[in-house]
């Protein structure tokens, strides 16, 4: 008995240290304190002047390491959503799975969290395991445990210009390697919109995804099907604007995941011309992207679906449906097939239908239809999306660029073209088809005119 006691002291006095978190400072780390946002820092000094520990977290960090300029900032701390609320002017908590509070400065919300504890046995899931209700506070080790990715579970605390590392997620981030937090097939059990967010950052970053976190995203691709469309949307849209869409795409089908998003993804690549074009229009946005320009989802949306819709329209009019009857039935087939799987706001939706439905008024160019086009509020979207039809060699270009030249003339210019269109002699292709006379219809007598008589009495 005392001899083994005295085994476990030993073995403890010699045993080595407990390994806390890796305190990296700025000159290994990297991080500028002025390109972090201002209220961030606020955030995390309030919280700190009463008590409580506080680090800007996540893809904010993440992004300034590898010198990327950060599209928003969290902050985690260790106050609960009731403690931080009444320490701001303007905060507000939001979120049912995930309860957060959300303090605003102006145009900036600066998401703060309270630390959370790891998925335990008795947390809310469904039958495939997905996490239904996360709201079970912890530590900042067990926060960071929870967090999906190395890369993701980096902390900076703007205090002294330190990163807080618990998973060697800056030397993940030095290699360019994605590498998930725990099991993997537990992990995307939990989340399954992990899988996606894995192909993303690996693009983001042109970097890899490491094999263990890799190799049961195909197996499990089919798990995407259980989560809420509205959320999937809001990833498939980061996805398509995070500046790397076509290697994204292409990633997607190589691991099996593009079913639970864009169902007819395979058959609109698959056919003539539709990667290119595909292609086209991703490159375009992955060059807006990256050069800080606003992008539009409506038109990243139509421009992936104009395929199938393309094809449908040619079937109906080949049927003998008139041209927009036909256009109108092929946008409807293929946008209720896509909110099965992926809801695509309203909003979205009815812009791209604009979009769509003002290809064929391109085609013919005469003087009152071409003032109520400009006035319609996609006209400016619709001329580049037509010249991405005449890129793919589906449109006349020299009368794609007259279109664009239009679009971005003043008011006297377009005038002027307008006017000289009208003084060239008419392109028989522009000219409106032939509409048969209209006679006005015989009146007949009435039965009551022609017998003479009354009507029935009613």
């Amino acid at each position: 008995m005392i001899t083994e006691t005295i085994k476990k002291f030993v073995g403890r006095l010699f045993a080595p240290a407990a390994r806390g978190p890796l305190r990296i400072g700025r000159d290994k780390h990297g991080i500028d304190r002025r390109n972090v946002s201002r209220h961030a820092i606020k955030v995390c000094e309030v919280l700190r002047q009463h008590g409580y520990e506080a680090y800007i977290v996540g893809g904010a960090v993440r992004d300034l390491i590898v010198g990327l300029e950060p599209k928003d900032f969290d902050v985690a701390t260790n106050a609960t959503p009731e403690q931080i609320r009444p320490l701001f002017r303007r905060a507000r908590i939001i979120g049912r799975r995930f309860q957060l509070v959300h303090v605003v400065f102006g145009q900036e919300i600066i998401e703060t969290s309270t630390f959370r504890a790891p998925a335990s046995e008795d947390q809310e899931t469904d039958e495939h395991g997905r996490i239904l209700r996360d709201n079970v506070f912890g530590s900042h080790e067990e926060d960071a445990a929870r967090r999906d990715f190395t890369m993701n579970a980096l902390y900076y605390d703007p205090h002294n210009e330190e990163v807080i590392d618990f998973h060697n997620g800056v030397a993940d981030l030095k290699k360019r390697q994605v590498r998930i937090i725990g099991d993997p097939a537990k992990r995307y059990r939990e989340d399954p919109v992990r899988m996606l967010r894995a192909v993303r950052f690996a693009a983001k970053l042109n970097g890899t995804i490491d094999p263990a976190t890799r190799q049961p995203i195909r197996t499990m691709a089919n798990l995407i099907e259980n989560v809420p469309a509205s959320r999937l949307f809001d990833e498939m849209l980061k996805l398509l604007t995070c500046g790397h869409a076509m290697d994204c795409l292409r990633q997607l089908r190589a691991d099996g995941l593009h079913n639970g998003l864009l169902p007819l993804l395979d058959v609109v690549l698959e056919q003539p011309g539709g990667e290119n074009f595909v292609e086209l229009a991703l490159e375009r946005t992955d060059a807006r992207v990256r050069a800080g320009k606003t992008i539009s989802p409506s038109f990243l949306f139509a421009a992936l679906l104009w395929q199938q819709v393309d094809v449908r329209w040619k079937q109906l009019r080949a049927q003998g449906e008139h041209t927009i009857p036909a256009l109108s039935q092929a946008a409807d087939s293929v946008l209720d097939e896509q909110t099965e799987k992926l809801a695509i706001q309203r909003r979205f939706s009815s812009d791209m239908r604009e979009i769509w439905f003002m290809q064929p008024r391109f085609e013919r160019r005469m003087g009152k239809t071409i003032f109520r086009m400009i006035e319609q509020p996609r006209f400016r979207a619709a001329c580049d999306f037509l010249q991405l039809r005449a890129a793919a060699g589906e449109f006349d270009s020299v009368l794609a660029q007259w279109w664009m030249d239009l679009a971005n003339a003043d008011d006297a210019t377009r005038a002027d073209m307008i006017e000289d269109l009208g003084r060239q002699p008419r392109d028989p292709a522009e000219a409106p088809a032939p509409s048969a006379r209209k006679r006005r219809p015989r009146r007949r007598p009435s039965s009551r005119a022609a017998s003479g008589g009354a009507g029935p009495a009613e």
